[in-house]
């Protein structure tokens, strides 16, 4: 997908960045990133734009993002990532005393089973499930719903945010309250380098998605988003230090071999 198509054909975050930014009564300037112009598709700067490798893969899952107030703005933030790889991303600005009807209708749609996507720690027991439905469960599976129709598609709700407002978010969002709460339980170790948590367990948005891709069956989009999440952080951080990106290297690499065929 070439940058003039990514600017004609705005995806749910760019949409939610250019609203917020319509609503500012002054620029956002980012913490420590490098002043000037911005690729409008990727936010980086045009030297170590990524447009040009931009991948999206059909999917089965949705995956809706609840957003902070400014994560929209920031060029760090990677729910941008998954709305450039998942074709059925959706984002909407979180507000405590408000939701948006585009949410509430799209939590009701018959074809999605929404999950929302949170610790397991801070949930009741009851609520908690680790496993998605498999994509074509077996006859006499208990994936079918009752009237024996194939199960709905996973809509994976990501609590965009830092972990406090995570946390708050989830306490006071009452309309994703009867839905079943996703736990994930990752080996790995984040490799995220653009914000660092003070925990290791704790994952940027991209790679909260990729797992969940997983889960729903959408193995390789999965494996995409994920590669897709490296070239970006090694070109962010090569612009933050005014350093050419490798486009050969292996994050490059590894990516064109997973798009190569899509």
């Amino acid at each position: 997908m070439t940058l003039e198509h990514r600017v004609a054909l705005p995806h749910a975050v760019s949409r939610l960045r250019t609203e917020r930014l319509a609503r500012s009564a002054k620029p956002f300037l980012a913490r420590g990133g490098i002043k000037g112009e911005r690729c409008p598709g990727c936010r980086l700067v045009p030297s170590h734009c990524v447009c040009g490798v931009c991948p999206m893969v059909p999917t089965r899952a949705g995956v809706c993002l609840l957003m902070a107030d400014i994560e929209p703005l920031k060029p760090s933030n990677t729910g941008w990532l998954i709305a450039d790889v998942v074709p059925d991303t959706f984002a909407f600005g979180w507000a405590r005393t408000e939701v948006h009807p585009d949410l509430l209708t799209l939590l009701a749609d018959p074809q999605w089973q929404p999950y929302v996507v949170f610790p397991g720690e801070f949930v009741a027991p009851e609520r908690v499930v680790t496993q998605v439905p498999a994509p074509e469960p077996a006859v006499g599976s208990a994936d079918l719903a009752v009237d024996g129709a194939v199960a709905k598609r996973p809509l994976f709700i990501l609590l965009d945010a830092t972990w406090p407002e995570a946390r708050k978010m989830f306490r006071k969002s009452p309309y994703i309250a009867r839905f079943p709460v996703l736990s994930l339980a990752p080996e790995q170790i984040s490799r995220y380098q653009l914000r660092r948590s003070r925990r290791d367990d704790h994952f940027c948005t991209s790679e909260v998605a990729s797992l969940c891709l997983d889960l729903a069956g959408d193995a390789h989009a999965a494996q995409v988003l994920d590669a897709y999440l490296v070239v970006f952080t090694h070109h962010y951080l090569q612009s933050k230090h005014q350093l050419p990106p490798d486009r050969s290297g292996e994050a490059h690499q590894r990516l064109r071999q997973l798009t190569a065929s899509d």
